[in-house]
Formats: structure tokens, C-alpha cells, sequence
């Protein structure tokens, strides 16, 4: 009698969002309730001292006294939910065979797979937030356009920061000229979005950043990825000597994100892809691609698109541990080790 052969389970990725998708009291209802997403929070935040303990405080409140959308907020607060949800979600037994990351998220996703140890990866988190206030005023245009499409708005101090699919590209330069090209492509009448960043991530502005960056990891003991480590800088995953290099890590404020390209790539495989994070907005990029749709491919998001209560936090985690159990199981992949 032959066995009916069983379906391999399908390789899982973590992917983590970047700078945008930030919101009030994200994922604040797992705070207190899930132990582990609780204490990996708190070791983030503990490690900024006071500044984590502020911090902590207007992500809980009702009403924030230093808005989301700072950086003195938006950068360590994402980074720690961000690292938080990853830590949920292995210590569900679900081991991930990649990960992915964009903009910010690649950081948090280099702590995960090993990179960076958790220590120096706040250190210089914190380090780009005080840096970031010398360079000057910013933001990003997020246009329903192809890059080629857009070759007209961009020049100068305004660059293409981000390829997120076949027609999402972020646009992203100082104040002036990004509201000039902001008039222009109402003018045109072009669909766009202003993101939730208030500085030009991705775009020469931030070039002062880049040798003190540099000076700052270059005695950090960096290694080499644990897990695969997709990188939406080069589109593919990362080589031993690429993930310790410094200039490699220092120069990511000034460099495009081909996050689609990246995805791309991932998914040439069958891949369950996990969203720990908040927003939604690379689960929302994902389910628009060609393996997802004909569903060789899976996306799960952990958490809601945005905030809607504590018990929506809970019912969302508890959805995608469901779904992920049933589809992938636990230990589906060696365990990472993570340094801190």
C-alpha cells in the first residue's frame, strides 16, 4: 500500500516594517499580558535608561506628551515592538528559516539573526536619533507610480528612497523640495501619501550620518547571520563578510530600499511570510505578489493594521499563532541564537 506522501512544511520568514509604520499605543495591548513581548520590550527600553522610560510612558498613554511620529519616539519604540514580536513569535516553536526587514526593520531583523548584539544595536539606535537632529527637516512621499514614471520629480535633494511594489515608490527629500514635488504631483494629479516620518530617510540629506555611523560600529563585535538575512539593500541575502562590514550598516540612512526585488527573490521559494510588527503595510505590499496570489505563498499578520484596543491586539496575535502552528508547527527550523 503506498503512504499518501505528506506536504513538507512550508519555510517560514519573519519580516519586520520600518520607519512609517509606527502609530499610538501599537501593539500596547500585549504589553503586561504577553510575558514574553513584556520583558523583550522592557530589556530594549531598559537599555536607553531614562529616555526608554519616557518613552514608555507616552507609548502607553492615551495621549502621548511627545508624539508618535518624533524620532525620539517612532525609532525606539518601533525597533522595540519590532523585536518584541519576533521574540513572540519564535517562543511559539516556530523557527524562522529567514528573515526580512525594511529600512529599520533589516536592523531589528540583524539583531535577531545574530548580527548585531542587542546592547549596540539600541546604542546605535539612539546614537542616528541625537545624529539625525543636526541634518535637516524632512519627510517621504509614498506615490502610486512606478520608479521610471517619477523620473521627472526626482533630482537634486529629492531621490526614490523606496521600491515597495510595481507601482509604490517613496519619494524622499528635505522640506522645501519634497513640497515642491509635492505640488507638482497634485498638479498632475499623481495619488500620493505623506508618510509618518519627519525626517528624509533614504536620501543624501543623511549623508553626515554616514562616517560617524561608521565610527560607531566599527569596535562592535558583529557576526556573521545565524539565519538567512534578506537584505532590501542588495535584494539578497547577506554573506559573512557584507554583515560585519561597517560601511555596509553605516551607509543604509542614504540608500534605497528595494524591498520589492528583495521580495521577489524570497519568494521564489514556497514561504510562509510573518508580519512581527504593527501596520500591516508589508503584509498589505505582500499579498499584492504574484506567489501569494496564486497561493504558493502565505502572509500572516501578528498584529492589527492599527490601534483598536487591547483586546484586538490579543485576538490578532492569537489568530496568527493559529494559523502559524497549523501551517508550519513548531521547530520548523533550528533554533537562532540570539546575543544581547
Amino acid at each position: 500500500m503506498t503512504l499518501p506522501q505528506r506536504r513538507p512544511r512550508p519555510s517560514v520568514v519573519l519580516m519586520f516594517p520600518g520607519t512609517g509604520a509606527q502609530h499610538p499605543r501599537m501593539a500596547a495591548g500585549l504589553y503586561g499580558h504577553e510575558p514574553v513581548f513584556t520583558a523583550a520590550v522592557d530589556e530594549v527600553l531598559g537599555l536607553l535608561g531614562p529616555v526608554g522610560a519616557e518613552a514608555r510612558g507616552d507609548w502607553l498613554a492615551q495621549v502621548p506628551a511627545v508624539p508618535m511620529d518624533a524620532d525620539a519616539r517612532s525609532a525606539p519604540l518601533l525597533f522595540a515592538v519590532n523585536y518584541a514580536m519576533g521574540r513572540l513569535v519564535e517562543s511559539w516553536g516556530v523557527r524562522p528559516d529567514a528573515y526580512l526587514g525594511h529600512s529599520m526593520g533589516e536592523f531589528t531583523a540583524a539583531v535577531l539573526a545574530g548580527v548585531f548584539p542587542l546592547a549596540d544595536a539600541v546604542r546605535l539606535l539612539w546614537a542616528r536619533v541625537l545624529m539625525q537632529r543636526t541634518t535637516p527637516a524632512g519627510g517621504m512621499l509614498a506615490v502610486a507610480a512606478a520608479p521610471a514614471e517619477l523620473s521627472g520629480y526626482v533630482g537634486g535633494d529629492v531621490v526614490v528612497a523606496a521600491v515597495n511594489a510595481p507601482r509604490h515608490t517613496v519619494l524622499s527629500g528635505p522640506d522645501g523640495p519634497l513640497e515642491d514635488v509635492a505640488r507638482r504631483l497634485v498638479a498632475d494629479g499623481r495619488t500620493f501619501r505623506r508618510l509618518a516620518a519627519r525626517s528624509p530617510y533614504h536620501s543624501p540629506a543623511l549623508a553626515p550620518l554616514v562616517a560617524p555611523t561608521r565610527e560607531l560600529i566599527a569596535p562592535m563585535r558583529l557576526g556573521a547571520p545565524r539565519v538567512p538575512l534578506y537584505s532590501a539593500y542588495t535584494t539578497a541575502p547577506l554573506g559573512p563578510a557584507q554583515a560585519v562590514a561597517p560601511e555596509f550598516w553605516a551607509g543604509q540612512p542614504t540608500a534605497p530600499v528595494l524591498f520589492w526585488p528583495t521580495l521577489d527573490r524570497v519568494l521564489a521559494a514556497d514561504r510562509v511570510l510573518v508580519e512581527a510588527g504593527p501596520a500591516q503595510s508589508l503584509t498589505v505590499i505582500a499579498r499584492g505578489h504574484a506567489a501569494v496570489r496564486a497561493g504558493r505563498s502565505e502572509v500572516l499578520a501578528t498584529l492589527p493594521p492599527r490601534a483598536k484596543g487591547p483586546e484586538e491586539d490579543r485576538r490578532s496575535v492569537r489568530a496568527a499563532r493559529e494559523r502559524l502552528l497549523a501551517l508550519a508547527g513548531p521547530h520548523a527550523a533550528p533554533a537562532p541564537v540570539h546575543s544581547g
